[in-house]
């Protein structure tokens, strides 16, 4: 969940785990659903890319109790609070963009992370090409761009300063400029030819989030990090002062102090 974000290579993107897990029962039911999907007996080599704190990672190695698990992130903020607690878990300080398995995967996991990367023709062809015969490939990306979180977080960034000035460098606005995850039609064609069995499906979430500017809170900890960490102090305070009224008006409580905030990712499944 923590590579560095790919659109324009946003330089710093620390991530807070705290933060992130803030709301982590909505963040954990993708995972599930995910791993809920993976038809798989018993796996002997399995890595979690994009791992995290280690929550998804320590499940998996709870479920195929026999199996090498690895988690692997980029994030040491995130690898700490991984190493933190006692597990089977072997894991790896290492880039996707340009990782390789010590051991031919029986499954690769990956949940909430590839969205930050770049190239996915090539990216997912490369994960196929590593799994061993009969393995399986598990994703879950989300479909955020569209969102309206994300399109005033970009608009705040293009015209949200004073007079309407943009915030933030022309490569901090270039980096956000296109979509980061393809369509459902794109991953078929890529991965139908590599493999035996395809699943590829869309679930829309309503979560409904408690607490002060909630929805603020939720993209704070994932798609918000790249731009706190590349605006400087005074375009960061004018960013968020307006960003957190602007999610406020799009996104009003609800009785009982709940925000409800709806949220589609894509899951794909591929056994080879």
């Amino acid at each position: 969940m923590s590579q560095r974000a790919h659109q324009g290579e946003v330089a710093g993107t620390s991530w807070a785990p705290d933060q992130y897990l803030k709301f982590s029962e909505h963040r954990l039911r993708p995972a599930l659903e995910l791993l809920d999907r993976i038809p798989l007996a018993e796996p002997n080599v399995i890595y979690d890319l994009g791992c995290g704190s280690g929550q998804i990672t320590r499940l998996l190695a709870e479920r195929w109790s026999s199996s090498e698990v690895y988690g692997v992130d980029n994030s040491p903020q995130m690898l700490a609070e991984a190493t933190g607690e006692p597990s089977t878990v072997h894991w790896i300080d290492a880039d996707i963009r340009n990782w390789v398995p010590r051991k031919s995967p029986d499954l690769i996991y990956s949940n909430a992370t590839l969205h930050w990367i770049g190239n996915h023709f090539d990216l997912f062809q490369r994960f196929v090409s590593y799994l061993a015969p009969g393995g399986c490939l598990a994703v879950q990306m989300p479909l955020s761009w569209n969102l309206l979180s994300h399109h005033l977080m970009r608009d705040t960034l293009a015209r949200g300063g004073p007079d309407g000035r943009p915030l933030g460098d022309a490569a901090l606005l270039a980096s956000l400029s296109s979509n980061w995850v393809e369509n459902t039609d794109f991953y078929h064609d890529v991965l139908a030819p590599l493999t035996q069995r395809l699943d590829i499906w869309e679930t829309q979430y309503f979560h409904e989030l408690e607490g002060e500017d909630a929805v603020f809170e939720w993209v704070r900890g994932s798609g918000l990090r790249p731009i706190l960490n590349s605006l400087g102090d005074a375009d960061r305070t004018w960013f968020l002062k307006v960003y957190k009224q602007r999610l406020r008006d799009a996104y009003p409580k609800r009785s009982g102090n709940g925000t409800v905030y709806p949220f589609r990712r894509l899951f794909i499944v591929a056994l080879v």
